[in-house]
This record gives C-alpha cells, sequence and structure tokens, in this order.
C-alpha cells in the first residue's frame, strides 16, 4: 500500500466523502455515494469508502 493510498484510507475513517474525493473527484458517482452513506450513517459511509479505495 503506497503512502497515497495510506492518507485516502486515514481519511476515509475521519471523513468519508473526503478520502473518496481525493481518488475520484466531485462528479464521480463514488463521492456521492461516500456522501448519501455519510449522510445517513456514519459507520456506512465508512465501509464503503474503504471498500472503493482499497478494491
Amino acid at each position: 500500500m503506497g503512502s497515497e493510498t495510506f492518507l485516502e484510507v486515514i481519511l476515509a475513517i475521519l471523513l468519508p466523502p473526503v478520502g473518496v474525493f481525493l481518488r475520484y473527484g466531485c462528479g464521480q458517482v463514488e463521492f456521492w455515494i461516500a456522501l448519501l452513506l455519510t449522510l445517513l450513517g456514519y459507520i456506512p459511509g465508512i465501509v464503503y469508502a474503504i471498500y472503493v479505495l482499497v478494491g
């Protein structure tokens, strides 16, 4: 795991949409899903963000 991925995963744990935003930007559907899941529940947002970043 590179340092960029490590930083993204740390940010995904703290603020899930920010970690996804760094990888995909604001226009991608992954960011909006992470934002929606974070608003609905913090844990689902973290799980999805880590899944998208690592997987």
